[in-house]
């Protein structure tokens, strides 16, 4: 008989990520198997340039077990724009993504006052789109969806359309 893995929710922090979170989050992008993967060197910027409006998932040994990437649109301060979404197989199935978000867009509009989330999702990516419906539900938010890259942007093989989702006005 095999024991089912324990919840450690409780053991989990989330905060912002440090450079030497890079390759953990390159590596939870990689086994996610869903997402485009970015260079190692991207993932090393990303933690570095982005911190914060990123959050990183840390287990009992500070190890990352998910991650939220983002930025605040240039032309738009007020929307925080999640560019990636990972849990690490071993932590999926207990709502971390969504503790993630959340913890993230609250951060950030008490930081930077933003009003709004905007996202892309392939077709094909029910969790994400999950995820998204879920979050604009919870904070009681429009959610708008439209095509932002069609397949024919993409110039390296096939590649799904990318749907843009905007989510708000959000109030905390």
């Amino acid at each position: 008989m095999t024991a089912a893995p324990a919840d450690t929710s409780a053991e989990l922090e989330i905060d912002r990520p440090s450079v030497a979170d890079g390759a953990a989050l390159w590596r939870i992008a990689r086994d996610s198997k869903v997402l485009d993967l970015n260079s190692s060197y991207s993932y090393l910027l990303w933690c570095r340039d982005f911190a914060a409006t990123s959050a990183v998932a840390r287990d009992g040994r500070g190890e990352p077990v998910g991650f939220v990437t983002g930025y605040v649109r240039p032309d738009r301060p007020h929307t925080l724009l999640v560019w990636q979404v990972a849990v690490d197989e071993t932590h999926r199935g207990r709502g971390l993504a969504g503790k993630l978000l959340d913890g993230l867009a609250a951060r950030v509009f008490a930081e930077q006052r933003i009003t709004a989330v905007e996202t892309t999702v392939t077709p094909d990516n029910t969790a994400s789109e999950r995820l998204f419906c879920a979050f604009a539900e919870r904070h009681d938010a429009a959610l708008e969806r439209e095509v932002l890259f069609d397949t024919g942007l993409f110039p390296d093989g096939p590649h799904e359309p990318e749907v843009l989702y905007r989510i708000g006005p959000l109030s905390f």
